[in-house]
């Protein structure tokens, strides 16, 4: 494998192995929890309490499968997902999920955009209007302006943010025998406001625009090294043993979040009766009585930085989809010169969701229903996502493991059953 850095045969420390592990697994996990993860963990902790705190910790085995799954695909055969799809799935039905994909996440970096803007006002009265445009044009030009490795390091030391909903919790003093015992009880009230939920958790955890961006990052970091997809001969195992440390840690980085999210809502809202929630804004006004100027601080600051994260991740994934179906040129390390189809997707993507912002949305509900969307299609994505990662052939001998096959599986059918569940309760 020409152009590959020499490694070091001297074993490295586990503290070492683990930092140098970590790369597109950790930063795609991080990246789930966006302004529409916050969004939607704060409906469920308002609106139904602790009831689904076992979600936290359900999906996380589901979630760090599939993503391993995609990363293994793009380390393995040097394609993004969407090239590996159309290996085993007709191109038009690849152009449509390209499109959908580009449509849910226009939606949801509108919604994110809205909720920092609110975040923002908050902290310093800046009209929510003006931060929108502000941040849709600095994301945009920072993406095209920065090349691959710059933005890598950046989106690293911005997971580090999530941390500020893990403060959060322990603010507020819960009662961590009693949220043990809720946390492992699978109760929960079976209508359709709960299943609407359930699914909605699914699809922001679960998501499809995650799929694509892990992908995408590993043939971008395969790039990096001097190694394109006709150089690929397979991946090492200490290549693979990497990748599960790396895309463990960011999946368990962001069900924690997801748990902590929760708990927080659920302890001091739902508690309070306050289950109607509107707007990021009204969440972090209400957390201030409830929970101090400190939890509302840090869960106020928390969307601003995780929304930095998140949106050029969302607008990214709808660009690297579009360029593998359509054979353009491709990467943030391109010169927009040369992959001017492929930065036109994502500027066309920040502009429709800074324009969607000036008209009468209710951001925290179009977070909401992005998820729920994101919910009804990514099952569909599975099925391929399955074909292809047990394709001995496609993934030259390497295909993925049995266990992380029938996991794959497990996660599809059962989000294709919430999904049915969603609509006949």
């Amino acid at each position: 494998m020409s152009g590959k850095p020499k490694k070091s045969n001297e074993p490295k420390k586990p503290v070492s192995r683990f930092l140098s592990a970590i790369g597109p697994g950790f930063v795609t996990g991080a990246a789930d929890d966006d302004p529409s993860g916050v969004a939607t963990y704060s409906i469920a902790g308002a609106q139904l309490g602790t009831s689904l705190l076992w979600m936290s910790w359900a999906t996380w085995p589901l979630m760090s499968a599939v993503q391993m799954m995609c990363a293994r695909i793009g380390m393995v055969t040097g394609k993004g997902l969407a090239s590996a799809l159309s290996l085993k799935i007709p191109k038009s039905i690849i152009r449509l999920f390209c499109l959908l994909l580009f449509l849910a996440n226009t939606v949801n970096i509108a919604a994110d955009l809205a909720g920092m803007a609110d975040a923002t006002q908050l902290l310093t009265g800046v009209n929510s209007h003006i931060s929108i445009f502000i941040f849709g044009l600095g994301i945009g030009i920072a993406v095209i302006k920065f090349r691959y490795g710059r933005i890598a390091k950046v989106l690293k030391w911005l997971a580090l943010s999530l941390f500020a909903y893990v403060i959060t919790a322990f603010i507020i003093h819960p009662n961590w025998s009693l949220i043990a015992r809720q946390t492992f009880s699978f109760s929960f009230a079976n209508d359709k406001a709960t299943w609407e939920t359930i699914v909605a958790i699914l699809g922001t955890t679960i998501s499809p625009y995650l799929f694509f961006w892990q992908a995408a990052q590993e043939v971008e970091e395969e790039k990096k090294m001097g190694r394109d997809e006709y150089e690929r001969e397979g991946a090492t195992k200490v290549e693979i043993v990497d990748k599960i440390i790396d895309v463990g840690a960011g999946t368990l980085l962001s069900n924690l979040v997801m748990f902590f999210i929760i708990l927080t809502t659920a302890l001091t809202l739902h508690a309070h009766g306050i289950v109607n929630i509107n707007s990021s804004k009204e969440v972090s006004q209400a957390l201030r009585p409830l929970a101090g100027n400190l939890a509302t601080l840090l869960y106020t600051v928390g969307i601003v930085t995780v929304g930095f994260l998140a949106i050029p991740t969302l607008a990214g994934s709808a660009a690297y989809a579009f360029a593998e179906t359509l054979n353009w040129t491709e990467g943030l390390d391109e010169k927009w010169g040369k992959a001017k189809a492929f930065y036109a997707v994502i500027i066309i993507s920040l502009a429709f969701a800074v324009a969607v912002n000036y008209i009468n949305v209710n951001p925290i509900k179009a977070l909401y229903w992005s998820a729920v969307l994101n919910g009804l299609l990514a099952p569909f994505l599975l099925v391929g996502i399955f074909l292809v990662g047990r394709d001995q052939k496609i993934m030259y001998g390497q295909a993925s493991s049995k266990i992380n096959q029938a996991v794959v599986g497990i996660t599809a059918l059962l989000m294709f059953a919430a999904s049915v569940a969603m609509f006949v309760v």
